[in-house]
């Protein structure tokens, strides 16, 4: 597998990391019904642009058009952490952050009694931003 074949396979897996936490996150709010609280919000501002990002870099071959999402992915991996930090952690929980309506401390779902939704966005985050610089480090030492 040469090189640009293995940014190729990269951006793919990106891009459909981006999808499904893209899809979940529409899986939750529209056939769940549960309501997103405003860091949410941020979250999904963050992670639904990415599938776009990465879909145009995959279509033109062109690894610049993905370079916003190496800093959407950061600043997303800070929200999800501090996310869930508030459902997670006694001294966050309480202060309930700066959500509006809905508590930002509200876990709808708590798999193995660790697997939030800000969980798995941060997981998506992370994917993304490890994965980029991955693709960063093999470009730089092409050149």
């Amino acid at each position: 597998m040469n090189l640009a074949k293995k940014h190729e396979t990269l951006l793919l897996i990106i891009w459909t990391q981006t999808l499904v936490a893209t899809i979940g996150s529409l899986f939750y709010s529209e056939i769940m019904g549960y309501l997103p609280c405003e860091l949410c919000w941020y979250q999904r501002i963050l992670m639904y642009p990415l599938v776009i990002v990465y879909g145009l870099a995959i279509i033109k071959k062109d690894l610049q058009i993905a370079l916003p999402g190496i800093f959407l992915s950061g600043i997303g991996m800070i929200v999800s952490a501090y996310h869930y930090g508030l459902q997670k952690l006694p001294a966050l929980q309480n202060t309930g952050g700066f959500c509006g309506n809905i508590p930002c401390n509200l876990q709808y779902v708590n798999y193995f009694g660790f697997i939030t939704i800000p969980f798995l966005a941060g997981i998506a985050f992370i994917t993304v931003f490890c994965l980029h610089m991955i693709i960063l480090r093999t470009k730089n030492k092409l050149a």
